[in-house]
Parts: structure tokens; sequence; C-alpha cells
């Protein structure tokens, strides 16, 4: 008897509801024509999610689906050691923020808690005081409410909370008042500060600019559309709101529909604001005015368009200092603010080998950037006196983040990361040119993690080019092709992979796994290029990247082709679903969360044009086939076995819609031939991933890992047959 009749026997002797296989979705075809075209989609009726029938073979897709997974023997080791970590780190802090005047503000979370609160002290050494309990927030709801995001302004009186739930992250912001001691009146809707470019506060530390949404719900076609950037004044009611950057109120600015606006200041002292048309891209068009114009309501003039491929700028001394990947240069150049001339710009940084200049902050004195090389090898410069200076790192970092307070201060900090060991913070001392430890939690060591090695290569993908793939392995681990492999990848919106401390991974690799992060095109591991080379019509690199990843993992003898696990999210749904839509007989597992897997309807999404800038538009011949070559749901064939594969999504999803994980799971129920189990998992408590309680997260994840390990053949993960 094998494994899959198995547990099938096990869910009839439970008497759990029939579904998957046994209960195929609805299919009422429709036929588009694109450019000559026909393309049938089978299941276009279930883009519609009021429809009962569609709900009702969702919810027994996901009750069945759960009756499995939440079975899986062992499952709750996953649970269980994450739990343990959170003990054994006894605090859990994010979010850091630090005024002009050294207040702390940042979110704090106890092992037993279920959600961070926020924070405050007076210095670094200062006495600790929390400010906000999430779950005082309207009891009256009875709704399980995150912080997702914090903002004091410069002097620290006043901090903007941001509360979102079940998901959603469209949020509420709350003041609060440190001064008085209390929340202030005003409650401000239709907002989404962790996902727009945060807030700006205005120098007065009474007003701010943040992206209003005059629709927040997700099924609405005008969700997400004519968003504005707007300026609050604290003390005015939360109905009034004065518009800064809008396509209704700036003619002068060209903003589609689909177009974020974005406004932003280099420091509190600044002369200039700077507005952004942002969005799905890289390179934005931006505009400015002096910083005392945005009460006036003045015009805004254009400062460069995203042909000039900026990065990140800041203003200093009158001048723009600015990261440009024009001509494929990546290095720091400087214009005059008065009179720009991008084209005849001074370069102050020129291109270093073999890095990529990926961050630039301000400091009284100059200023610091950071660089990576293949996105796994991070270095700190701090550029004074017209010369950059190479910083020795407090440890050998894969990762580096920078924060500075501007132009008031020649301090800044620095946090630095890997695979194997967690985020560490330091602050540079100007005066003593050197690193200071100033880490708010305690630094754990782990030493079940001691024998973990983690290690960078490179494999020659399917055209010849060097793809970086970092590894993490037991140290004592052979090569016998027996090996359980996870590999993970994304590969869109010229992302990085970075180093972070994982512990998924390292369970991982304690139950006897190797994890493999496959930096394929698409992310920005190698700068530009390296995203342009997974971007519209050269999209298929991203797949082909991972395929080639997987073959070398079975040619090196690390594993072999019926133990390899590969998992992706939202954009990385393309790539994980076209791996295995083109190579099915190459992966035993795939695991797909929110994710983009069909791609020609992703327009018809409430993100969808503004997410064309990435993978293109069905208005155009060229992309359109691009686009129909990534869309995963089209390229699945009837009568092909494929993978077991777990696909996810959350109700609540303000990204990906829902309906397009049903989509893919409904057609794939119907076209495979194999015995491998196809479970479609929808949250319905939850949306793209983020905002969730911590236990909700680790069931999640102990989910996809049990799946994993299970249908890869791991004795700790089989269920016992049942003897007749």
């Amino acid at each position: 008897m094998n494994i899959y009749k198995s547990y099938f026997l096990l869910i009839f002797s439970c008497a759990i509801v029939k579904a998957q296989k046994t209960n195929p979705a609805i299919s009422k075809p429709v036929t588009d024509e694109y450019f000559g075209s026909k393309i049938v989609d089978e299941y276009r009726n279930l883009e519609n999610l009021n429809d009962r029938s569609t709900s009702k073979w969702m919810e027994d897709q996901t009750k069945y689906s759960l009756s499995v997974l939440r079975n899986i023997p062992n499952r709750q080791f996953y649970i269980d050691k994450r739990l343990e970590f959170d003990k054994k780190q006894a605090v859990s802090v994010n979010q850091l923020n630090i005024t002009d005047n050294d207040i702390y503000f940042y979110l704090k979370r106890l092992p037993q808690e279920k959600t961070a609160k926020l924070f405050y002290r007076t210095s670094f050494n200062g006495i600790e005081k929390e400010i906000f309990n999430p779950e005082n927030f309207k009891p009256e709801n009875k709704k399980k409410y995150q912080i997702n995001y914090i903002k004091p302004n410069y002097d620290g009186s006043k901090v903007i909370i941001a509360l979102t739930e079940s998901g959603k992250e469209i949020s509420e912001m709350v003041i609060y008042d440190i001064s008085q001691g209390k929340l202030l009146p005003d409650i401000l809707t239709n907002s989404w500060p962790s996902d727009s470019g945060g807030i700006t506060w205005l120098s007065n530390n009474k007003s701010f600019i943040y992206r209003y949404y005059p629709v927040i719900d997700p099924a609405s076609p005008l969700f997400l559309k004519d968003t504005e950037s707007v300026l609050y004044t604290i003390g005015q009611s939360s109905q009034v709101r004065t518009t800064i950057l809008s396509r209704q109120n700036n003619p002068e600015v060209k903003i589609n529909p689909e177009d974020f606006p974005r406004i932003g200041m280099s420091s509190k002292n600044s002369k200039y604001i700077f507005g952004q048309i942002s969005g799905a891209a890289t390179f934005k068009d931006t505009y400015y005015m002096p910083s005392d114009n945005v009460f006036s309501q003045k015009k805004w003039k254009f400062l460069f368009s995203k042909e000039d491929k900026i990065t990140d700028f800041i203003e200093k001394d009158g001048n723009l200092i600015y990261i440009s990947e024009r001509n494929g240069t990546n290095a720091i150049y400087s214009t005059s603010l008065r009179n720009p001339d991008f084209q005849n710009a001074k370069i102050l940084v020129p291109n270093i080998t073999d890095e990529i200049i990926t961050s630039l902050n301000n400091l009284k004195d100059g200023f610091v950037f950071s660089t990576s090389k293949n996105g796994v090898e991070a270095k700190a410069y701090l550029y004074k006196e017209n010369k950059k200076n190479l910083l020795t790192l407090p440890f050998l970092a894969g990762n580096v983040s920078i924060t500075a307070k501007g132009n008031t201060s020649n301090d800044f900090w620095v946090v630095c990361s890997g695979w194997k060991n967690d985020s560490e913070r330091f602050k540079y001392n100007s005066l003593q040119n050197k690193f200071i430890p100033e880490n708010i939690a305690p630094i754990i060591e782990y030493p079940e993690f001691k024998d973990i090695i983690a290690e960078e290569i490179t494999i020659k993908s399917h055209d010849g080019l060097d793809i970086p793939v970092s590894l993490m392995y037991n140290k004592n681990i052979k090569k016998n092709s027996d090996n359980p492999v996870l590999i993970y990848a994304y590969g869109a919106y010229g992302t990085n992979i970075s180093p972070n401390l994982s512990k998924t991974y390292m369970l991982w690799v304690q139950k006897g796994g190797i994890v493999a992060i496959a930096h394929v095109r698409g992310g920005g591991e190698k700068g530009e290029p390296w995203h342009e080379g997974g971007y519209k019509i050269t999209k298929s690199n991203s797949w082909k990247d991972l395929i080639s990843c997987a073959e070398y993992m079975v040619s090196e003898k690390y594993t072999s082709k019926n133990k390899i696990a590969i998992w992706g999210a939202s954009a990385g749904g393309i790539t994980i679903g076209r791996a295995i839509t083109a190579r099915p007989d190459l992966f035993k597992v795939a695991i797909i969360d929110a994710g983009v897997v069909n791609a020609t309807r992703m327009e018809f999404t409430p993100n969808g044009l503004n997410s064309a800038k990435e993978f293109g538009s069905l208005q155009n011949e060229t992309e359109f086939r691009a686009l129909l070559e990534m869309d995963a749901y089209q390229q699945i064939r009837k009568g092909e076995k494929y993978p077991a594969t777990l696909i996810t999504s959350g109700i609540n999803d303000p990204r990906v819609s829902p309906w397009m994980p049903a989509k893919f799971a409904a057609k794939l129920l119907a076209a495979d031939k194999s015995e491998n189990p196809l479970f479609l998992k929808i949250d319905y408590e939850g949306g793209h991933g983020s905002d969730i309680p911590v236990a909700q997260k680790y069931d999640n994840i102990a989910d996809t890992f049990a799946f994993a390990f299970w249908q890869l053949g791991h004795p700790d993960y089989q269920f016992k047959e049942i003897k007749k």
C-alpha cells in the first residue's frame, strides 16, 4: 500500500468531507482573443468570489487540505521548536526608530504574547516605557489588530501608529502624544503606510504627509486607483485632508490611475520636498518643490525621469547626490538642485568592480553607502572630504542595513546579518571611528545551528550565465542523492533575497535536509541588468534559472528528482508555477504561497495595471506573448503527472486576488494524472502572509514544512498504514 492510499484511507476513516479530486470545481470556459491568438480560460467563473458555488468549493478544498495537513505526523515539531526559540530569545524587537534628539521607539513582543506592543525610551540606556498595546484598540470590534508601522516625529513628542487586522494591510492610523501620555482623538482611515513609502513628517512636528486610498475594498475595481498624497495637521478633523500630489489635483504631473504618488524629504532641514510617481517599477519620474511651498499648494517642478535610472538619492548642500544605473554604471553622482544637469553630473563614486551600490544615507559631513556582491556579501563605505573609505564592519555580513539622522549628525547605525547569525545592531561613533554594539534585544546564540554550513556557489544556467546560489546544510551531510532539498526562489521587481537568519531554513537542515536559495534573474542581486534579465519578455529566465539549479543539485549528487521541493510566494509564484509546468518530472513537491499563477489575468486585478510595469501588458503584442508564456495556469496540460503541490492564499489578500490560486488549483486538479496530493488552502483570517498573529504564522509554515517532508519521504512525517 503506497503513502497516498494510506492517507486517503485515513481521511475516509475520519469521515472528513470529500473534496479535492472527488469534488472538482465547476468549469465555465471563456475564450479571449489577443493578436489573433485564442486563449481558453476554463475556470473564469471562479473569479467571482461572491458566487456561492465558488466560495463553497474553496471552503471544502480548504477543509480537506487542513484535515490532512494538520494530521501529518510530527507536524507539531516545527511549532514547538519556534516557540522554544521564542522563549530562548526572551524578547523580539523590530521597527526601531530613533528621533533627532535620540528618543527610541520600537515594537517589542515577549514569547507568550500574540502581538507586539509599542515602547519608547529617552535614550539607548533610558528607562523603557510601554506606549500602546494593539489588543486594546477598538475592543468592541473583537478583532485581532496588529501594529504594522510606526513613525515618530523629529522631536519624539508624537508617534503615528498604523493598525491592521486579518492580514488586510490597509490600516487605521492613530497618534500617540508622549507629553500627554495618551492617544489623540485623531483616527485616520484608508491608509497603507507600510507599503507606500511611509509617513513624511514636516519640520513643525505636527503636520505629516501620507498616501490616502479612496477605496479600500479589494473586490472593487477602484481599489488601489487614484490614490493621493495628502497633508494632515494634528488637531484638524480626520475628514479634512489637503491634497499635495494626485492625478486630479496636479495636471502638471503625469499620473495614471494606477500610479502611486509618493512624497519624501531627505531630512528635517531639507530645503526641498520630493514627489515620485511610484509603483511596481524600480525607477520613478520625480518632481520637487521648496519645502516651504507645501502649504501654499504651488506646482511641482520636474527633476528627473525614470530613464535616468536613479535608485536612491539625498539632498546635500543644495545638490542632489544619487545612485544611478544609467548606462550600466551603478555609480554615485552629484548635480545642482538649482540647475540640475543629469547628463553632465559629477561622479563622486565610480563603479566598484563586482559590487552593486545599494543604499545612500546622509550625514552632517558626508554620506555613508552600502554595497553588495551577488546580493549576499555586503560592505559599507564612508564618503568624507571627497573620498570614500571602506569601513571595517563588526563581522563579515551577508546583508547590511544603514540608518542615519540626515544632515544633523555624523553618527549612524548598521544592522548586520547573515544566513546563520541573527541581526546585530551597531552604532558608528564618528569621534572614536568605531562601531559600538547597540542592541535593544539581547543577541541569542543557537548551539543547535553550530554544525550548519552556509556556502555561496554559482551554477551555470541554460544560457551559460552564472547564477548565485546560497546553500545551507549540516557539515556532516553525505552526498548520497537521498537528501531532502528545499529550493526557494523569487525573481521579480529587482528584489534581493538577502541573508537573514531564517529559523525555518535552519530547522529544515536540522531534520537532515539541504536548503538552496536560488538567486534567479528578475531579482536585483547583480543590479538592474539582473532584474532586466527576468523581466517582461525575458521572464522565462527566472524559472529556467531555477530549473538549472535543481538540475545542478541532482548532477552533483546533493539529491535526486524525487527529493526536491521548491517554494515561492507572490511574484515568486510565476517562477515556481512555471518550473513545475515546464519540468514536472524534475520536482517532487511545490509550494506556492499567494502566487501570481495566472499572469494573463493579472491586469484584471486591483493592482494589475501597476504590475504590468513589471510583467507586461495585454495591450502590447510582444508583452502579451510573454505573459502567456509566464502564465502557469495556462501552461497546465491535461494528462500530465504534476508534483505534490500545496497552493495557499489569504481571503483578505490586497496584492494577489485569492481567486488566482483557486483557479490554478482547480485546473491542476482536473488535469493531473498522478497520485500526488494537490492541496488548496485558504487562510480565512489572513491576507498576503504578513500582519497576522505569530501563532497563525507558525501554524501556516508548519503546514508547509510538514507537507514537504511528508511528500519527500522523511520517515518522521509518514502516516502509518491502516491494516485491514
